[in-house]
This record gives C-alpha cells, sequence and structure tokens, in this order.
C-alpha cells in the first residue's frame, strides 16, 4: 500500500492534487508533512477573497433595501385597495339614493334643471345688453 501511494516521486499522490493557480506541493524526505507553497504571482489571493466578500455584503445591502422597499409599497397598494374600497361602496350608496329620489320625485328635476338654465342665459343676455350702453 506504500509503494502504490508513494510512486513516480509523488508523496502521498501530491501530484494529482497541484492547483492550477500557483499552490503546489512539494516532497520534504520520508517525513509525513506535506509543504505548501504560494506562487508570489497568486499571492493576492486574499485580497480578492476580502473584495469579494465586501462586494457580498452589499449585495446583501441592496437586497435588503429592495425588500424593505417592496413590503413598504405592497403596504401601500393596500391601503390604496382598502380606501377604493371604501370610495366605490360611497358611490354606489349614493347613486341608489339619487335613483330613489329620482323615482320619488319624478321628473320634475329635469324642469327646474331647465328653468334654471333659462334663467341663466336671460340674465347674461341682459348684462350683455346693459353693458353695450
Amino acid at each position: 500500500m506504500a509503494s502504490s501511494s508513494h510512486r513516480g516521486g509523488d508523496f502521498y499522490g501530491a501530484a494529482s492534487h497541484r492547483s492550477r493557480d500557483g499552490l503546489s506541493t512539494r516532497q520534504v524526505g520520508v517525513s509525513d508533512e506535506i509543504q505548501v507553497r504560494i506562487d508570489p504571482m497568486h499571492g493576492d489571493l486574499d485580497n480578492e477573497i476580502t473584495g469579494l466578500r465586501k462586494q457580498v455584503k452589499q449585495l446583501r445591502n441592496v437586497a435588503q433595501e429592495i425588500k424593505s422597499e417592496a413590503k413598504y409599497q405592497n403596504d401601500f397598494i393596500n391601503q390604496l385597495q382598502m380606501t377604493l374600497i371604501k370610495a366605490q361602496a360611497g358611490v354606489k350608496n349614493n347613486m341608489r339614493r339619487l335613483n330613489r329620489s329620482i323615482i320619488q320625485e319624478g321628473s320634475n328635476h329635469v324642469m327646474h334643471v331647465i328653468l334654471f338654465a333659462l334663467f341663466c342665459f336671460f340674465v347674461i343676455y341682459l348684462l350683455s345688453k346693459f353693458s353695450r350702453r
């Protein structure tokens, strides 16, 4: 078993675990230790990870803001719907009262509207006649 894991210069199969981003293992002799060497070219991984964490926090904050804004707008829409339902009920009640009063009064209200309009036109006619002089 020891010969199968230590063949071809690979220490515990380290060559099969070689990283593409600059991490590599090297053989240290006969001890059970594996040393990891980080390429200086890829040494700024910690900085990139920190930057990504900051971006994730920013995205989380944006998502929370979107959630709170959506909740606020949903509450506002619910209030508008309740107001609209109340207004529709009021209009329906007023239309019912108006129809009832029209039926009780008959068509006398139409005659009153026509007489009021004729009176207004007569007053405007008189004012225009007297203002020319």
